[in-house]
């Protein structure tokens, strides 16, 4: 039997202190409607936090009502009524001893404005999108840019004031702040675009804004990916020095942790180096990393789209990992999502109660 002990031993950075190293990744489930948390998403992470998770990250919160979601019942913290949503979250996570962060998107690129209110509102990324040549929306202005950058940091603020104790900022998967790091989807030659220094500008204002505001002392996280949603070989980095011009300025902006989400965690990033993206993250800055990506279970979550279950699978590859120091955290997504006592049936060697993952147990997960 594989020994977790490590998984368990509390951790503490600069801001931050967990009772143990297993993050619940953040999950859209679209359980929010009128994009209101209500009592049932408050108990959903109550029970995870009661089932010994360190540190959980929400879903994606959207940072507006129009450009940020076209996914229904999403939630957002822009309403009073939203805001109430979480506060309620927030203490039932506390009030059973477990810490919280949230994490703030906006689909960008990735918003399907048919599935909104606001269907005549064009979404937003840094280069538009052109189908067959036309283009279906224009890449986004100075004054869109900043007023993007604004509610990102609104939403941080306000997500402190609520009580939450980390915010993290969703830099991956194609999603808005992703669709400037990418040379694919960042095709700009302003001063958001070119290089990297151009491409990370966007997500260094928001990060080095949001400091400002909430202090030197409050936890900020980002989380990247290579793999896009249209092409899970890509890499937005193809080399270790290009991963550290594009990490160097969040560093340098504010962050304090990086979340490197993988299909599979225990896959190297490079070729001629066994560790993954959070590995290379973690040696490059010096930050705390957190590694993501099919943790206890045989398939990956993409399969589960096509009906394919995914089996209770070792954690000896991750013990290995975690013991020679290569990222910090470990962020457990669909094991999480269908049952909250992951956590402690690990701690206590209970493997026979794990479960079989399923599509139904799936949702809307992303």
């Amino acid at each position: 039997m594989t020994d977790t002990r490590i998984l368990f031993e509390p951790v503490r950075f600069d801001n931050l202190s967990l009772n143990n190293r297993i993050v619940m990744a953040p999950m859209t489930r679209s359980f929010s409607p009128g994009n209101v948390p209500g009592e049932d998403v408050a108990a959903y992470y109550r029970r995870r936090a009661e089932g010994d998770v360190g540190l959980i990250l929400t879903e994606g919160v959207s940072t507006n009502e129009t450009t940020a979601t076209g996914t229904p019942n999403v939630p957002n913290i822009v309403t009073d009524a939203a805001k109430d949503g979480w506060k309620k979250v927030v203490d039932g996570v506390h009030e059973a001893g477990g810490k919280i962060g949230i994490q703030l998107w906006h689909e960008g690129p990735y918003r399907n404005p048919a599935k909104t209110a606001h269907p005549d509102v064009p979404s937003w990324s840094a280069s538009g999108i052109k189908v067959a040549g036309k283009a279906l929306w224009e890449p986004m202005t100075e004054a869109e840019i900043e007023t993007a950058i604004t509610e990102f940091v609104d939403a941080a603020v306000a997500a402190k004031e609520i009580g939450f104790d980390a915010i993290e900022f969703h830099g991956a998967h194609s999603y808005l702040i992703d669709s400037f790091f990418w040379d694919q989807t960042n095709l700009r030659n302003d001063k958001w675009g070119g290089d990297w220094q151009g491409r990370t500008r966007f997500a260094a204002e928001i990060i080095r804004r949001t400091r400002e505001k909430v202090g030197a002392d409050y936890p900020l996280i980002i989380r990247l990916s290579q793999w896009k949603q249209q092409d899970f070989a890509a890499k937005n980095a193809k080399t270790p020095q290009e991963m550290e011009h594009w990490l160097t300025p969040l560093v340098e902006a504010g962050i304090d942790i990086f979340h490197l989400s993988q299909r599979r965690f225990w896959e190297s990033a490079f070729e001629g180096s066994a560790l993954n993206d959070a590995g290379w993250a973690k040696k490059l800055t010096g930050k705390p990393a957190i590694s993501v990506g099919s943790v206890g279970l045989s398939g990956e979550f993409t399969a589960a789209y096509a009906g394919e279950s995914s089996e209770p699978a070792s954690l000896d590859r991750l013990v290995e990992m975690m013991e020679r120091e290569e990222f910090d955290l470990i962020a457990v997504g669909r094991a999480l999502l269908q049952d909250p006592d992951w956590a402690v049936k690990i701690r206590d060697g209970r493997k026979d109660e794990l479960k079989t993952f399923t599509k139904e147990a799936l949702g809307t997960l992303y």
